[in-house]
């Protein structure tokens, strides 16, 4: 029994020591102060590479091996390394700390129109395109063969540009790629389809007569059709790896880029320990505007991603655009929903209509693999509720049984928010009111049938733009009192390039795919940023951010508040301050600029430490003077507030309107929450010449005489002088 024991004993030590010597990618911050100063690269990879323990504790182990160098975003590198092999560089000078990366996930030919983009028109002409401007998009790679990168007046590259084409194919339009994935899966071009449908919608050339599957036809053409695209593959058709985004930052950075197209993301971390964060914070004290996506993991509060404040975090809105698939029931109710297959030769015949999940089983309810091998669906119309597995998974499930046609039904968080699909069977997307109703149909009768009717393309939907209930939500968990997110756009259901063919899934010189998310939303807001850098060159990142934000819209086509597709008015913490509306902001009056330098202060007064913060801003710092949140120079307020208390902020405002002009605020400009005043310190801002600053003071009082009983209250104010309103959310948590 002892040598049992022992044997136990031995395997156990046996597997805890190759598990402690199991390489993984770390990410290694190092303090450049402490070492050694590099002009030359080689010299900084020579330094970088010192680290890396030269001897090994056992014969058999891997020895570690350097992934990436990094020279702008972080100085630091990536390195396949064991937990014992950090512990051997703890001690070594210039050393800060090791961290296992994080992997991350991948988060038109209307949108222009929607958007009030028209072609030799307006701000779109008057930006010329965002001719000579470079987005560099991280993304899954792109395709270069296709028509919505032909180079047709798009300019050579500018002087500026230092980046590279590592393949053929390149050309005015597309005039940089690089793999941070190579040796993952072996080439550089997009197998995925996300990234050739991000770098099209932010900059495609126009291409006419697109459509998917027949529908939603027209040109297709991204934001800034006439700017420059370099792809920075960063991401395998499984994940994003953070050593990879960060060494594509650090291309980019030194590339000379001008705008970050990001649609990557995960939960978020302390900004000094997440890549994109600190990516990004590199790439505006460079001048580079950064937008990223917020996340598809709403529609519960606090789920978004890169919230960094120097990031523009943007979330998704419906276009006016759907892909109509309507369900008719035997009691002759028509219900509209959505698809993109579009048979021609469906049966208008009544069918059986089933709904599997019935009898309580949830995996039956939902059409999970394999759920309804012991269901007679053939040849019927199967109701499947949303959740868990894929939408178009589902359908594969009922085609797979038998089943004629699916109905796909939104639970009750979902609300209103129907997505078009190519579904490899005839199916409707129907929201939640829809499908109560069918559900209570079926149970009202003993033969419940129905059939699909197939109606297409329907433009003019005046509901439009709405918050989609998958757009991730704040508050930012990292720091509250910035209002996040910045701004949504259009997200659901848009048409953009895609590497192959929907009907066959051979490549062809011209195919397109409809998606949504928020990668969708995010490029059409980098494209836009790429509008206004044309426009204004002169522009800081924050000050194209701060147009954007204060321009915004707060209704719908309608005329009414912007919704929140689950049947509830849009919150601040679902709209931020808007949908962007790119005409407005390209002659929005006051911007609110922030400094890079400016950012240390609130860093430091989120409690890190100086340390921590130099790893952000890549320089030494004292954490000696901190400032509260937001007492930072940004174009929206989040704050806390007990009763009876107040709180006092100022904001400085540069004037790029006319340069004669007086703004004021006055009580109708000013919305609050009942038991909140707001007292403007300085209600007229009286300028003489463009690019002056002006501050005003601005104090936020609570009531101890009003009783509250909701968690957040949101509010607005709102500077006037002639044709311009510029726009400052604020969101309130009671305490």
């Amino acid at each position: 029994m002892a040598s049992i024991s022992v044997l136990f004993l031995t395997i156990i030590l046996t597997f805890i020591s190759a598990n402690a010597a199991e390489l993984q990618t770390y990410i290694v911050h190092l303090d450049s102060s402490k070492g050694q100063h590099f002009i030359q690269k080689q010299d900084r990879q020579n330094w970088y590479h010192s680290f890396l323990p030269r001897t090994t504790s056992g014969a058999n182990e891997e020895p570690p091996a350097m992934v990436f160098a990094y020279r702008n975003v972080l100085n630091g590198f990536a390195a396949k390394l064991s937990a014992e092999h950090v512990k051997a560089m703890e001690n070594m000078e210039g050393f800060l700390y090791a961290r296992p990366q994080r992997v991350y996930m991948k988060h038109t030919t209307h949108t222009p129109n929607f958007l009030g983009l028209h072609q030799n028109l307006g701000f779109w002409a008057g930006s010329n395109y965002g001719k000579g401007v470079i987005i560099g998009v991280l993304d899954t790679g792109t395709t270069p063969s296709h028509p919505s990168f032909n180079d047709k007046g798009v300019p050579p590259p500018p002087a500026k540009w230092k980046g590279k084409c590592e393949i053929a194919g390149c050309n005015n339009k597309l005039f940089g790629i690089r793999d941070f994935t190579t040796g993952e899966n072996g080439t550089q071009f997009d197998q995925d389809g996300h990234g050739t449908h991000t770098s099209s919608t932010a900059a495609g050339n126009f291409v006419n007569d697109a459509s998917v599957l027949g529908n939603a036809k027209g040109t297709a053409v991204g934001m800034a059709p006439l700017a420059h695209v370099a792809m920075y593959k960063v991401c395998t058709l499984l994940d994003c790896p953070e050593s990879a985004i960060i060494a594509g930052l650090d291309a980019a950075v030194e590339d000379g880029v001008d705008v970050l197209s990001i649609s990557l993301g995960l939960d978020p971390n302390p900004f000094y320990l997440d890549g994109i964060a600190v990516g990004a914070f590199t790439a505006i004290q460079k001048g580079i505007f950064v937008a990223c996506s917020a996340g598809n993991s709403g529609p519960s509060n606090s789920t978004l991603a890169n919230d960094a404040p120097w990031i523009l975090t943007v979330g998704a809105s419906t276009l006016d655009r759907k892909i109509v698939a309507s369900v008719s029931l035997g009691n002759k109710d028509v219900l509209d929903g959505e698809s993109i297959f579009q048979p021609k030769d469906f049966p208008q015949t009544y069918l059986p209509l089933v709904y599997p999940g019935s009898n309580g089983d949830k995996n039956m309810s939902l059409c999970m693999e394999g759920s309804l091998d012991r269901v007679d669906v053939k040849g019927k119309v199967v109701v499947c509720d949303r959740g868990i597995n894929g939408r178009i998974e589902k359908g594969q499930v009922v085609k797979d049984a038998g089943g004629a046609a699916m109905i796909l039904l939104n639970q009750v968080e979902e609300g209103d928010s129907t997505l078009a699909d190519v579904h490899v069977l005839p199916a409707s997307h129907v929201g939640y009111k829809e499908g109560v109703a069918i559900k209570t149909y079926i149970s009202s009768t003993a033969s419940p049938t129905a059939t699909l009717l197939f109606p297409g393309t329907v433009v003019g939907v005046d509901s439009a733009p709405a918050v989609t209930s998958f757009s991730s939500r704040g508050p930012s968990l990292q720091s509250p009192g910035i209002l996040k997110p910045d701004i949504i756009g259009p997200g659901v259901s848009v048409l953009a390039a895609w590497p192959v063919s929907l009907e066959n899934n051979t490549q062809t010189s011209s195919t397109f795919n409809i998606m949504s998310g928020t990668s969708m939303s995010c490029p059409h807001l980098a494209g836009i940023a790429a509008l206004l850098k044309a426009s204004h060159p002169d522009w800081s990142p924050a000050s194209i951010k701060s147009a954007i934000m204060t321009s915004a819209d707060q209704v719908s086509l309608n005329g009414k508040p912007i919704e929140d597709e689950r049947e509830l008015g849009a919150n601040i913490f679902a709209v931020g301050s808007g949908h962007v509306n790119p005409s407005k902001a390209n002659n929005p009056g006051l911007v609110f600029d922030i400094e890079p330098d400016d950012y240390i202060p609130y860093l430091c007064g989120l409690g890190y430490t100086s340390q921590q913060v130099g790893i952000i801003v890549k320089k030494t710092v004292s954490c000696s003077k901190t400032i509260p949140e937001g007492q930072l120079n940004y174009p929206s307020y989040a704050m806390t507030l007990a009763s009876g208390e107040n709180k006092t902020y100022s904001r400085t405002v540069t004037n790029v309107g006319e340069a004669d002009s007086t703004y004021t605020i006055s009580v109708p400009d000013v919305v609050v929450p009942d038991g909140i005043v707001v007292v403007v310190h300085n209600s007229t801002l009286k300028f003489t010449q463009v690019n002056q600053r002006l501050t005003y003071d601005l104090t936020f009082r609570r009531s101890n005489s009003v009783e509250i009983n909701l968690p957040y209250g949101e509010g607005a104010m709102a500077w006037r002088s002639g044709k311009y309103l510029v726009r400052t959310p604020f969101a309130i948590k009671f305490v």
